[in-house]
């Protein structure tokens, strides 16, 4: 996790763009401020008679001014102002999106490596057992007390079990390159979950608390509702421009007739213009653009409605489904571990029941793989059950590293 959280570029990508829409509160509070401009000018004036184009005459002028403007009246300019600090909030819940995107994506990648370890650690106990069994069967065969079906059965099964492991041992690298996609660091061993471990009921375990938590707290939700203000502020944007505009406006410069390149002669001194003002902005026809554009963001207005709506109803159908991931999955696992038991009786009688003659060679080989599948479940829905758990606080919007240390506590490397 601290190392993905140093090198993920995902979750990097994130953190710019969150960065960069920070910016939008300076940008809306500048076009309230004054702004002062500075011109310099070169200009060259050539007169000559229409008729003849004759007795020319070139006139050159240096110019420059300073120019004030402050709005005094602005009101989309306050309406910009105001949506941007919904922008500052969308920005940061979209920074903590990515956050908690980032422990879903590294847990699942690393449970995906213990299951892909767990499968082919299963794969292998299997082809052992399988090994001694087809030993068994080859001398039963030669005493004469069994016949060569036993060993082609057993063979069959070592070789369709060798082409697994083959499956297995790729699947393993496969795992251990996405997580190293995450983290940039490849890592020799990984702590596995204790057999002894015991997963943890949701707090509260209580499904209704969890939905009504996650209608307002989760992330999707939380954006869906501030891009929706954002467009509203928009909107206000977009009706503000047939208001009346006011800005003061103060000007002060000097244009030389004296030339560019030296005094002329009879020219007189330069001189220094000043002027300060207000000037009153009416917009009174536009072409329908100001109205059209008011139908626009009003259109986009409920969309973004639609989708806060919309984002409310998979909250509460993912904090349904993760909820009950996590209770079921928790069930399974019982039900497994004890099928597991089970299975292993099952392999020992029969395994004893074929050495004393009363079962077959396919009666111990399916008795194996009931076993060794029964641990690759048992396996696969633990980690399913913790990621529904991590799931489950990230549709609520409460997922932190805290979570993640939780199941770390759970993980060992010795077994």
């Amino acid at each position: 996790w601290n190392l993905a959280l140093q090198s993920d570029p995902v979750y990097e990508a994130a953190g710019y763009s969150s960065d960069a829409d920070q910016e939008a509160k300076p940008q809306a509070r500048a076009k309230l401020l004054p702004r002062i401009y500075a011109n310099v000018g070169a200009q060259a004036e050539n007169t000559r008679r229409v008729r003849t184009f004759s007795d020319s005459n070139t006139n050159k002028r240096a110019l420059w001014n300073i120019t004030l403007t402050q709005p005094i009246i602005d009101i989309a300019a306050w309406h910009n102002l105001e949506r941007s600090d919904y922008i500052l909030q969308a920005a940061e819940t979209r920074r903590t999106a990515a956050y908690q995107d980032l422990i879903l994506r590294v847990s699942q990648a690393y449970f995906n490596v213990l299951v892909a370890q767990d499968n082919l650690r299963a794969i292998k106990a299997e082809k052992q057992a399988i090994k001694t069994q087809l030993e068994a069967a080859q001398q039963s065969f030669e005493l004469g007390s069994a016949t060569i079906t036993d060993t082609h059965e057993a063979r069959a099964r070592l070789d369709l079990l060798n082409a697994n492991e083959q499956q297995a041992n790729n699947a393993v690298q496969l795992a251990f390159d996405a997580l190293e996609s995450l983290t940039n660091h490849r890592p020799n061993q990984l702590a596995r979950l204790s057999a002894t471990s015991n997963i943890p009921l949701p707090e509260p375990n209580d499904q209704r608390a969890w939905v009504s938590r996650a209608e307002q707290s989760n992330l999707n939700v939380n954006l869906a509702f501030l891009n929706a203000k954002i467009q509203e502020k928009q909107l206000d944007v977009e009706k503000s421009s047939h208001y009346p505009d006011l800005r003061l406006e103060a000007q002060t410069g000097s244009a030389s007739d004296r030339g560019i390149l030296g005094p002329r002669p009879n020219t007189g001194p330069r001189s220094l213009d000043s002027s300060v003002g207000v000037t009153l902005s009416i917009p009174l026809f536009t072409g329908g653009e100001i109205s059209s554009k008011v139908r626009e963001q009003y259109s986009r207005l409920q969309q973004h409605k639609a989708e806060l709506e919309a984002s409310k109803r998979i909250a509460r159908q993912n904090t349904q489904l993760h909820f009950s991931g996590v209770i079921s999955g928790l069930t399974q696992i019982d039900a497994l571990k004890a099928a597991r038991e089970s299975s292993k009786a099952s392999m020992d009688a029969n395994q004893l029941a074929y050495e004393v003659g009363v079962r077959i060679n396919i009666d111990v080989l399916n008795a194996q793989k009931q076993l060794f599948d029964t641990e690759r479940l048992l396996s696969q829905a633990r980690y399913n059950t913790l990621m529904h758990g991590l799931q489950l606080k990230a549709s609520s919007g409460t997922l932190n590293e805290e979570d993640l240390m939780a199941i770390n506590a759970l993980l060992s490397k010795t077994f």
